[in-house]
């Protein structure tokens, strides 16, 4: 969309001279000619309509009453009942329509009256809905929402919008569109419920050319009392709302310009949502160019007014510093002030400082508090915010079903990251029956909307046979787009695949690459593979200082392989001056994880007192723990142990055990101490029952030995 090359008030002019002639139908009543006249509908003493005392005299009334009425002493044929029953409906929807004018002349000051008086357009429109006329329960929430002629309640604006909407009135589905989409307090916020409204406004009013200039957008009936409002009547919250109507495409096709400025002139006239609107539109340049100081200015003036919104915007604008001095402890004030008077945003905001510690003290179980209140206003963030806390136990007791309800409640309406996590629960029967196939299906609802965690669990799934044919090849490309937006942990799976030649050919070079931008961006697993890159010379020159560095990173995030392999540089010098005790200190830290090279490692320095004490008994107990998680060299070091007393009692059957399980694993140590050992135990003890000229094979066919090793490669 273009700017029109009218002045705005030019345009504006030119808008109200068309509206008089163009009156489009009303879908409520398609029979009847809804339109705003284009002057006063007088009321003569022969009509029905039941008007308020302050409309009408003494005389008028008993008029009205001896007019209206058919003689009860008639005695009427059933087609002339039907008929009069049918005219009675006809008239009294009629009168209806009579009152619902004379509302909209008090309520813009439209002629012959010459002021606003809402409060009198609001007793109109009351009594036109109780006369059942939809367009006037949609009109009087439009009055309960903004306050127009009686005090501001949001609770009856939803009940008289959805009365209206039982008949598809559309300002009141439009209306309804915005509200569950971006709520207010105690309004429920559900997005997917605002995409129903939404269509049903496009369903049940299409666009239509507008017979204005070739700047202006169709349009259609659904919003001709909001646009009859804000052009004819001039009224800020009718220019605020068809604002809304051209931000969200809600009635009229979407124009970013033509919404800014709706919402400028709805602002410029004092409207406190108008001010607070924008104030967003300078801050993310939604129609105008970006100017961040502007955007604290209509902000501030909206918050005056108590506007919740633009109070909670006042504090996200300290929080990051657009259009003041970055000042984390005053947003948290300005979010506590809106939070506190229910606003969702707010709360779940503030639930997120409690839970960083940002500008507050770090409070999980405030946390959790302020996440719960906004998530019960549905908002989708909190929603899921909620849902990690309870999967995590975060400021509330685990509760992994917790989670999955909290998760699945986002992700129905369409948050992208909570469909991702409830996927996740489903693949790995989190809070949830295991299903594959559903994991799946929430994977792909979160990629559709280009979510870069979805992306990259899609391709794990591709790459291993979850829930669909494996297809290493489809499991790079997702890795791809993922690695491609930066996420790190995509881009380690990436620089993994071409490692191994993984769904590519085999290329160390680039996965060095992607190792590398995973690690710069702190991922404490690409750290610790770029430093046995540099460690090995893969794909990069060989560098063991860098290798160290990279280690170094790595292990301080806890990393136990990054540990070991830190703890194992200090062993031997490699890129560093050796130091026994940083590496008994680095495999400790490993060991903690139960890392079984850690075990083992910090195993041989306890037996030969290499950085600590020495202490046979405890590197025993190491190389047990170690040898139990199948670990080649614990395997061979426990037999050894068994063998010699070390730390334990001699037990040669133990340790042939031991070195029978390294040595069928590949270890040629334990193959050559396992024959020795035979040999030792079965050829010369004593009452040995082999014969003596038995060899190796003749002691495998006997049962001695289960079998028989390779070589290590």
């Amino acid at each position: 969309m273009t700017h029109s090359p009218l002045p705005f008030s030019h345009l504006i002019q030119r808008s109200r001279h068309v509206l008089s002639r163009w009156q489009p139908k009303r879908h409520s009543s398609p029979n009847l000619d809804m339109s705003p006249p284009t002057t006063t509908t007088c009321l003569s003493a022969t009509s029905s309509v039941a008007l308020p005392s302050s409309y009408r005299s003494s005389s008028e009334s008993s008029s009205l009453s001896s007019s209206s009425c058919i003689n009860s002493s008639t005695v009427l044929s059933p087609e002339l009942y039907e008929f009069a029953a049918t005219s009675s409906d006809i008239n009294k929807l009629d009168e209806a329509r009579q009152l619902l004018t004379i509302g909209d002349q008090h309520l813009f000051g439209r002629y012959p009256q010459t002021t606003r008086q809402p409060a009198q357009a609001v007793s109109c429109y009351h009594q036109a809905a109780s006369m059942g006329l939809a367009e006037a329960m949609g009109i009087l929430g439009f009055c309960y929402e903004f306050g127009l002629g009686l005090e501001k309640d949001f609770a009856l604006a939803e009940y008289y919008y959805l009365e209206s909407a039982k008949d598809h009135d559309g300002l009141g589905m439009a209306r309804l569109a915005f509200l569950r989409k971006y709520g207010r307090p105690n309004i429920k916020i559900d997005r997917a419920e605002s995409e129903e409204w939404a269509e049903r406004v496009r369903r049940y009013y299409p666009l239509t050319t507008s017979p204005l200039d070739a700047s202006s957008s169709t349009s259609s009936a659904a919003i001709q009392w909001i646009l009859d409002g804000a052009l004819a009547g001039n009224d800020a919250s009718c220019q605020y709302a068809l604002g809304v109507c051209y931000h969200d495409g809600i009635g009229i096709e979407k124009n970013e310009e033509l919404a800014f400025r709706w919402y400028k002139a709805s602002a410029e006239q004092g409207n406190e949502r108008g001010q607070g609107i924008l104030g967003y539109c300078y801050g993310e340049g939604f129609g105008v160019a970006k100017d961040e100081v502007e955007a604290m200015r209509w902000y501030r003036l909206a918050a005056q007014q108590g506007e919740t919104v633009a109070i909670y915007n006042v504090g996200y604008c300290y929080e990051e510093g657009i259009g003041v001095e970055k000042n984390v402890m005053e947003a948290v004030v300005w979010y506590r002030r809106s939070a506190e008077q229910g606003n969702a945003f707010a709360q779940n905001s503030l639930g997120y400082c409690y839970e960083d510690g940002i500008g507050v003290g770090q409070d999980f179980s405030l946390a959790a508090l302020w996440y719960k209140r906004s998530a019960e206003q549905g908002y989708p963030w909190a929603e899921c915010n909620l849902g990690y806390c309870y999967q995590n136990g975060i400021g509330v007791d685990k509760d992994d079903r917790l989670g999955a309800y909290w998760y699945r409640k986002a992700a129905l309406q369409g948050h992208a990251r909570a469909q991702h996590n409830l996927g996740f629960c489903y693949q790995n029967a989190i809070g949830v029956n295991q299903d594959e196939v559903e994991a799946m299906r929430w994977y792909r609802r979160s990629v559709e909307r280009g979510n870069i965690f979805a992306y990259h669990s899609l391709g794990y799934c591709y790459q291993n046979g979850i829930g669909l044919q494996r297809d290493e090849r489809e499991a790079v490309f997702w890795y791809y787009l993922s690695a491609e937006q930066h996420h790190a942990p995509a881009q380690l799976s990436l620089g993994y695949c071409y490692r191994n030649g993984i769904g590519v050919e085999k290329d160390e070079r680039e996965a060095c690459k992607w190792f590398k931008r995973s690690a710069e961006q702190g991922n404490a697993l690409a750290q610790n593979s770029l430093g046995f890159c540099y460690e090995e010379g893969l794909g990069v020159k060989k560098d063991n200082a860098k290798a160290v560095y990279w280690y170094h990173k790595s292990a301080r995030q806890a990393n136990p392989w990054a540990q070991c392999n830190l703890g194992f540089c200090y062993a031997n010098g490699i890129g560093t001056n050796q130091d026994h005790s940083q590496a008994v200190f680095w495999y400790e830290q490993a060991a903690k994880q139960n890392h079984s090279r850690a075990l083992d490692k910090l195993g041989v320095h306890l037996q030969q007192g290499l950085g600590i004490d020495k202490d046979e008994i405890a590197a025993f107990i190491l190389f047990k723990r170690a040898a139990g998680q199948d670990h080649t060299a614990a395997q061979f070091h426990l037999a050894n142990c068994y063998e010699k007393g070390l730390g334990c009692s001699v037990d040669l059957h133990q340790a042939t055990i031991w070195f029978e399980r390294a040595s069928l694993a590949g270890c040629r140590s334990s193959h050559e101490r396992l024959r020795s050992l035979l040999v030792r135990v079965c050829l010369l003890s004593p009452g040995s029952s082999p014969s003596s000229t038995m060899d190796e094979q003749d002691l495998i066919c006997s049962g001695f030995i289960i079998g028989q090793s390779a070589p290590a490669a």
